[in-house]
């Protein structure tokens, strides 16, 4: 667990006159705690920051320490929202029934490799059969043939590849098993998904705490394949890193432009339920980019008192209205709730109250 003082404060909201609707706050202010997702965080502080420039009576503060932990303390009430890239199980959902699991914005998975010599500007394609095999140790060199047989044409370096994956609880590792349980039917009967794994022996293979220290080790692990949120992608490719296209549901390799986020989003708005509890991997569209998600605010319908309710409602519905403007999402590679997850949203935050 992670003392609430260890949180990085980085400041959100304040007051205005009229009724609680996205922008706007009534009653005193205060302190809301989130603490979760890396892959969130670098537009949580952004919205926090500027959620306190319009509204100085209440603050934010976030911290990065993993979507597992983020989950674990918004269960345990020890912070106000959990981020998570991972939606709550419905495991957790039958113990929990005051949770709620919001999507806040899309986001979406890279996968980085750090290849000397390759072009920049070129992509190793890849697939999940492929990414499983590396993860399981049955791939170990970058010119493989099953590597070269997607990458016709491709100077692929005869050197080890070094597997990282994250040690901490992580939402990327939800979505990155998830990815290949759909993709390997061994690795899902060995190994399945979850925000931890029971990873195979692989010699050379590495665990990194946190999306920045997945990013770095890569960047300093020549042969190094990692999966990591697209938050860190413009860091990592500005240190050099590689970014591959991944095959998708049609059998087209694809990079997560803001089109292909999108072209996947669209095939599951409509079947999206109520309570907003989806998988988006691998969907069905020919031009879609295969792992995606929704980004999650973890929070308890059932709050302290009607003050906090308040500001935690008001909080969420600026988050899910304004701050997916493109001003806030564009600069992380996130995409923009649709207007119908938007509404399921505000059905949801509407049940929070003391």
């Amino acid at each position: 667990m992670v003392a609430l003082a260890l949180l990085t404060a980085a400041c959100g909201t304040g007051t205005s006159t009229g009724g609680e609707t996205a922008g706007s706050r009534a009653g005193p202010g205060g302190t809301i705690t989130e603490a979760g997702s890396g892959l969130l965080d670098p537009l949580a502080v952004a919205w926090a920051t500027a959620y306190h420039q319009q509204f100085a009576d209440v603050t934010v503060t976030t911290a990065s320490v993993g979507s597992g932990k983020g989950i674990a303390l918004a269960t345990a009430g020890k912070i106000d929202i959990g981020a998570s890239d991972a939606y709550l199980s419905s495991g957790d959902l039958v113990k929990n029934q005051n949770l709620l699991n919001v999507p806040l914005a899309i986001s979406a998975q890279t996968i980085i490799y750090n290849l000397p010599g390759m072009s920049q500007g070129s992509h190793v394609q890849l697939n999940g059969t492929v990414l499983a095999g590396i993860y399981d140790g049955t791939i170990t060199t970058w010119n493989d043939p099953a590597i070269a047989s997607l990458n016709q044409g491709l100077h692929l370096p005869d050197i080890k590849i070094v597997p990282i994956h994250r040690s901490d609880s992580s939402g990327d590792t939800f979505l990155f098993t998830s990815y290949l349980s759909t993709q390997d039917p061994n690795w899902n009967d060995a190994i399945g998904y979850g925000t931890t794994a029971a990873w195979p022996q692989v010699p050379r293979a590495k665990g990194a705490n946190g999306s920045v220290n997945t990013m770095n080790d890569c960047e300093h692990t020549p042969g190094c394949v990692a999966y990591n949120g697209i938050s860190y992608l413009s860091k990592a490719l500005a240190g050099r890193l590689g970014e591959a296209a991944l095959a998708n549901s049609a059998g087209r390799y694809t990079l997560p432009t803001a089109s292909a986020i999108r072209d996947s989003v669209g095939s599951f708005v409509s079947i999206t339920p109520p309570n907003e509890t989806i998988s988006m991997i691998e969907g069905p569209s020919a031009t879609g980019y295969p792992i995606i998600n929704y980004e999650y605010a973890v929070v308890s319908t059932r709050q302290p008192n009607a003050t906090k309710a308040s500001m935690i409602r008001a909080f969420l519905k600026w988050v899910i209205t304004t701050g997916n403007d493109a001003s806030y999402v564009d600069r992380v590679g996130f995409q923009p709730l649709p207007a119908a997850v938007v509404s399921l949203g505000e059905a949801q935050i509407a049940e929070i109250g003391p």
